[in-house]
């Protein structure tokens, strides 16, 4: 009997005051990629710039902490960047070359590989919630135009005048890019697909947002005013599955930034996730291998963010600057603007 209690004794006893580790959650943003330099934002914007990443972050991870879904996450995170006219997404949006704001945006799950994606909406407040609309109250992938909108308003999402997106700084913007041709005639002897298209005036691109929850899915939006002055109906990478965007639960979660037309001729997204999948590069390597070898072997520049099913987390750039801010292991919140 003695024996009996000692071996007992020696048993480890559960304490209900203890229960089981979480999961990491992990959220990572970015509100664009450029030729963003301490001289050009000055020390006011470069401090609203960044809080306005943190706000973002911060509610995003809020939801994930909370046990919300990675869907949830980005959703909410992109939200806050398209109100925020700092950003080129939603209000603040860049303009066509006819003086209009053109809104793209895209979502996918990556536990069911179902995405969504809306182009050249005007009228939607938050295109990313009408890109998820699409995903879950429609059988397409993506809508366009007046039908996109007419389908935002249908699923009762919040509808803007055009107005809306104005602001005096892009409108500014808009002026000076006039000026110059966003889409330059190349030569008709010019027939290589890997010859570099002339560099628009203004370009800045694109918010998005990555994440993982304590499911271990991982979710991927991204949104966009698009190219200043663009003509003929232009659509980027961001709304392009694939391209501008992709999850993917075995791999990773990808959201793009820079000029659209490399991005989609790489299809960059996706082949950050085949690079980890078929060729098992770690993350780093292969969103590295994207941003700072293929796309400006082509003459394109940019950057992306991703995470992937362990919760790494990579955002390469070969621009001078990307606005981004992501969340660490130990629940700190980073933001960041410049190289280091």
């Amino acid at each position: 009997m003695k024996t009996i209690l000692f071996l007992l004794l020696l048993l480890p006893i559960a304490s209900p005051d203890k229960p089981p580790k979480a999961a990491a959650v992990v959220l990572v943003i970015h509100g664009g990629a450029g030729a963003i330099s301490r001289q050009q934002l000055g020390p006011e914007r470069e401090k609203a710039y960044r809080e306005g990443l943190l706000q973002a972050l911060q509610a995003g991870y809020a939801l994930l902490q909370k046990g919300g879904s990675a869907l949830d996450a980005v959703e909410t995170a992109v939200r806050l960047l398209e109100d925020n006219p700092l950003f080129n997404a939603g209000k603040g949006a860049v303009f066509t070359q006819d003086g209009r704001n053109e809104l793209d945006a895209s979502i996918m799950d990556g536990n069911t590989l179902a995405a969504g994606a809306v182009a050249g909406v005007t009228t939607v407040k938050n295109p990313v919630s009408a890109a998820r609309a699409v995903m879950e109250k429609s059988p397409h992938v993506l809508l366009a135009g007046p039908g996109a909108d007419q389908f935002a308003a249908e699923q009762g999402l919040d509808t803007v005048p055009p107005s809306y997106f104005r602001t005096d700084e892009r409108w500014k913007g808009y002026q000076k890019s006039r000026q110059q041709d966003s889409l330059r005639r190349l030569p008709d002897s010019s027939r290589d697909h890997s010859r570099v298209l002339p560099a628009p005036v203004d370009k800045f691109g694109t918010v998005g947002a990555v994440a993982l929850d304590r499911q271990g899915n991982l979710a991927a939006a991204t949104s966009t005013g698009g190219m200043s002055n663009k003509k003929y109906g232009r659509i980027g990478d961001s709304p392009l599955i694939g391209a501008g965007t992709y999850a993917n639960n075995a791999t990773c979660a990808v959201s793009c930034t820079g000029w659209g037309e490399y991005f989609i001729r790489l299809v960059v997204a996706k082949t950050v996730s085949d690079l980890v999948e078929y060729k098992k590069y770690p993350l780093q390597r292969a969103a590295s291998e994207l941003i700072l070898q293929q796309v400006p072997r082509l003459g394109g520049d940019g950057g992306l963010i991703a995470v992937d099913k362990a919760g790494n987390i990579a955002l390469p750039f070969n621009t001078a600057g990307m606005f981004r801010a992501y969340t660490t292991p130990r629940g700190e919140l980073v933001v960041k603007i410049y190289k280091e």
